[in-house]
């Protein structure tokens, strides 16, 4: 039996906040918080910041956010899309570069900069369970094996899309989709500030994208929906000629709805950030960028009893990308050819102007100098709307 240690009750557990997982949107928001003058503790239930590498892509709001932190996780820059369906391609060239950055390093620089804003981090200790206290929450956590029990005015659930605080808290489980991908050598045809998208609606109804983090390095990779996510993609990288170095994959959650990111319990508040909450682009199942806004609007509320606007836009744009997302989601082939044709000379440099962290301005001003586009999206919901989901069951 492991041993149970009560750690009592001071009035610096009573106003501190508990921060639970040590993800880039937790370690963001301790960060936020303990800049604003508050008390705050990060369990982080694995013995350090180790996180396995991963390559992503972000806009370059990525940097606006985090300032000067952001240098130690950027790789490269991209400054060209080319876009590949049925022989047909297009190119858009960015006004602003996105960003190639490893998750790896960005961890770390996250937990540096949470540190030096005055939150304390608690490594191998593991959420247990949380209940309601006469000033606020009581949890019950396992630290290096041994019971603790903690008190805190709030809880904040940074702990992915499986996440145990939502689940104790009474949030319903979020659905996630196969995140897979290849570190291969890049092709020689491939410029190292060009990412590359092929749209193959038979193999997933996202895409599948190669980017560069080096001249001689690139993630080639597919957001999948149902059992064989790995296999397609191991049979896009055998047509692409390319050997996989190593391979990269996760979960990702699928925003379907707004999902509220406050609970009352008792005389506490838990709330949810990042992945928990389901806080990503379900264009591109990005979440990088929304999760640090969520992150954002959940200190702003609890800094200023309540209060934030951040909240309501990123709901805002959140829901955008799911209106998008569910006019494309059915797409077959042709529609993705007459996608790319319609991406006249205007059109593209809006796409280039206007980022897709900015998504409702992109897109009332994509369908304002392509009004043919809003036809070809009525008529991918309404397919949407006849045609099954398809399988999901692995997600």
């Amino acid at each position: 039996m492991p041993n149970t240690q009560e750690v009592p009750r001071t009035d610096r557990e009573q106003d501190e906040i508990v921060v639970v997982g040590g993800s880039a949107a937790g370690l963001y928001t301790a960060a936020t918080l303990a800049r604003g003058g508050r008390r705050v503790r990060v369990l982080e239930s694995k013995p350090g910041f180790e996180p396995n590498p991963r390559t992503l892509i972000v806009t370059d709001h990525f940097r606006n956010q985090l300032g000067a932190s952001a240098r130690a996780s950027i790789l490269n820059e991209i400054r060209r899309f080319e876009l590949f369906t049925d022989g047909r391609s297009a190119q858009i060239a960015l006004s602003r570069p996105d960003l190639i950055i490893e998750r790896a390093k960005l961890i770390p620089a996250l937990a540096q900069e949470a540190r030096h804003a005055g939150a304390e981090v608690s490594f191998q200790s593991c959420f247990l369970s949380l209940s309601p206290n006469a000033h606020g929450l009581h949890l019950e956590v396992e630290s290096s094996g041994r019971r603790e029990e903690l008190h805190a005015a709030n809880v904040i659930g940074a702990d992915g899309a499986t996440s145990r605080v939502a689940r104790t808290a009474g949030w319903p489980p979020v659905e996630t989709v196969p995140l897979v991908q290849a570190i291969v050598r890049l092709p020689k045809d491939c410029p190292p500030d060009t990412t590359r998208v092929w749209f193959v609606p038979d193999d997933t109804p996202y895409f599948y994208w190669l980017i560069p983090e080096s001249p001689e390095r690139a993630a080639l990779g597919i957001i999948g929906e149902g059992h064989d996510t790995a296999k397609r993609l191991e049979r896009f990288l055998e047509k692409k000629q390319m050997e996989p170095l190593e391979w990269q994959g996760a979960q990702i959650p699928v925003y379907r709805r707004w999902v509220p990111v406050k609970r009352r319990i008792g005389n506490g508040e838990v709330y949810l950030v990042g992945d928990a909450a389901a806080q990503v682009k379900v264009t591109t199942v990005g979440g990088i960028v929304t999760g640090f806004r969520g992150a954002l609007g959940v200190a702003q509320s609890i800094l200023r009893n309540g209060r934030s606007r951040e909240l309501t836009k990123l709901r805002r744009e959140l829901d955008t990308h799911w209106l998008i997302r569910r006019t494309m989601h059915h797409f077959q082939q042709k529609d993705y050819s007459q996608l790319v044709d319609l991406l006249n000379l205007s059109t593209r440099d809006t796409l280039s102007e206007i980022t897709r962290d900015e998504s409702t301005r992109l897109l009332w001003n994509v369908l304002r100098r392509q009004p043919r586009l809003a036809l070809l999206g009525l008529r991918g919901l309404l397919l949407g709307r006849n045609v099954a989901p398809r399988d999901a069951s692995s997600s």
